[in-house]
C-alpha cells in the first residue's frame, strides 16, 4: 500500500524516530562544518593563549611543560618585572601618544584624499590613483634613509613628534581607497544640497560627509592604529639614541640577554602590549566590518 502524506509533507506511516533520523541527517554536514570551524579557530588563538601561560610560569616550567597551558603556580611577579624593570611603563605611555597621534593624522589625510578622489574629476586624477597603487611596491627599507636624513635636518630624530610624522607620513593607500570606494557611492544630492545651502569644500566635508563616512572612519582608525602600534623598524631608528622613546615593539629587546633570555618576562610584556588591541578590537570589530563591507560594495 502506497504512503499517503500529511499536511507536513510527512508520510503517515513514518514514526517520530524516522523523522528525527532525516532531521537528524540533514544537519549532520552543518555540525560537522561548525567543529571544522571550532577546530580552526583553537589552532588559530592558541599561540596567544600559550602565550598568556607561560606569561604565569617560570623559565624552567616553560622548557619543560611543552605544549602546557595550566601553570603549576602562578608566577605574577613576571608582570611586575616587565612593568617595572623591562619599564614597560614608559614603553607603553610611548606607544599609546604615537599610536594615537598617528591615528589622527592618517584619518584626517586619508579622508581628504579619499573624498577628493571618490567625488572629484580631474586631468591627471587616474595617473594620481595609479602612482599610489605603484607604492605599494616600495620596500620600507628604501624610505628609511630619505626619512632619516630629514628627520636630521629637521632636528626631530630623537623626539616622539619626528616618530609620529614619519609612521603617518606614508601612503596609506589601502585607507585612501577604502574612503574613495565609500564616498563614490553616496548620492550626489548630498553635496547638491549642501551646495543650496551655501556650504562650501570644507564645511561639506566636515559636516555632512566626514560623519556619514564613520564606519570607514573606524576601519582606517583599526588598521591605522595596529600598524603603528606593531611597528618595530622605524621606532627603533628613531629611539637607536634616546631609549626612553622605544615603543612596546621595540621595547621587547630588552628581555634579551647576551647569554640568556627571559622568556617569561617577555611573554608578560607580550601580553601587556597585545591587551589594548584585543580590547579596541572587540569594541569596533562591528564598525570595521560595516566599513570594509561598504567600501567593497562601493
Amino acid at each position: 500500500m502506497s504512503a499517503v502524506l500529511d499536511d507536513r509533507g510527512l508520510r503517515t506511516g513514518d514514526g517520530p524516530g524516522v523523522t528525527g533520523g532525516r532531521r537528524l541527517r540533514r544537519r549532520l554536514p552543518w555540525w560537522l562544518l561548525v567543529l571544522g570551524l571550532a577546530v580552526v579557530a583553537f589552532l588559530w588563538v592558541y599561540p596567544f593563549i600559550w602565550m598568556v601561560s607561560a606569561s604565569l610560569k617560570s623559565s624552567s616550567e616553560i622548557f619543560a611543560g611543552g605544549l602546557s597551558l595550566i601553570p603549576e603556580a602562578l608566577q605574577w611577579d613576571n608582570y611586575t618585572r616587565a612593568w617595572d624593570d623591562g619599564n614597560f611603563r614608559v614603553y607603553l605611555a610611548n606607544t599609546v601618544l604615537v599610536t594615537v597621534s598617528t591615528v589622527v593624522i592618517v584619518v584626517v589625510r586619508c579622508a581628504l584624499a579619499g573624498y577628493v578622489l571618490g567625488r572629484y574629476r580631474f586631468p591627471g586624477s587616474r595617473l594620481v590613483v595609479g602612482i599610489l597603487i605603484a607604492t605599494l611596491f616600495v620596500p620600507t627599507g628604501y624610505t628609511i634613509i630619505p626619512i632619516v636624513k630629514m628627520s636630521l635636518e629637521l632636528g626631530i630624530l630623537d623626539q616622539h613628534s619626528g616618530m609620529v610624522l614619519a609612521l603617518a607620513g606614508g601612503a596609506n593607500v589601502a585607507s585612501i581607497l577604502i574612503y574613495a570606494g565609500y564616498f563614490r557611492g553616496l548620492p550626489d544630492e548630498l553635496e547638491e544640497a549642501a551646495i543650496v545651502d551655501g556650504a562650501g569644500f570644507l564645511r561639506t566635508f566636515t559636516h555632512i560627509m566626514l560623519p556619514l563616512s564613520m564606519p570607514v572612519t573606524a576601519t582606517v582608525a583599526i588598521l591605522t592604529f595596529l600598524a603603528t602600534w606593531n611597528a618595530f623598524f622605524l621606532p627603533l631608528v628613531f629611539s637607536f639614541s634616546n631609549p626612553d622613546l622605544r615603543t612596546v615593539s621595540v621595547g621587547m629587546q630588552a628581555f634579551v640577554g647576551e647569554n640568556s633570555t627571559d622568556w617569561p618576562g617577555m611573554a608578560a610584556a607580550g601580553v601587556i602590549s597585545l591587551l589594548p588591541i584585543v580590547v579596541l578590537f572587540a569594541f569596533m570589530q562591528r564598525y570595521f566590518v560595516e566599513g570594509i563591507a561598504g567600501a567593497v560594495k562601493s
